[in-house]
């Protein structure tokens, strides 16, 4: 399996690998959140942190080994593959922060709702 690595973080830290997800889990990424409004306003860390807490939409970046193989669960085939952009529910899975800036969750292969070609248009209401 290939591992993926984070560029261009920290100075003072070298990148390390991303977690390799086990079993039925997937890695994801999350969307930075914006640092302003539509309007122009700054918006506080705090309110920055809790919009990408509770953030629906995700970039899938792993799949662990065992994700979508449960025939009888999944017999379609698996939801998302590699690469696609997600929809989840709020708060679903671990949250894993990188560096300070790179967030990403473990969540497991049922959680996926939905797979959307443009996040941006996507939010909750």
């Amino acid at each position: 399996m290939v591992k993926e690595s984070v560029v261009d973080l920290d100075e003072h830290r070298k990148p390390t690998q991303l977690p390799v997800p086990c079993g039925w889990r997937l890695l994801v990424a999350l969307p930075e959140s914006k640092e302003k409004t539509d309007g122009g306003v700054f918006m506080p860390d705090a309110s920055r942190e809790r919009e990408e807490t509770a953030n629906i939409t995700v970039m899938v970046l792993a799949l662990g080994p065992d994700a979508y193989a449960d025939k009888s669960r999944f017999p379609s085939g698996a939801y998302c593959k590699k690469g696609d952009w997600v929809v989840i529910a709020p708060y679903t899975g671990t949250r894993l922060d990188m560096y300070k800036k790179h967030k990403f969750r473990i969540i497991n292969d049922d959680s996926v709702q939905a797979v959307v070609d443009d996040p941006r248009g996507v939010s909750r209401a």
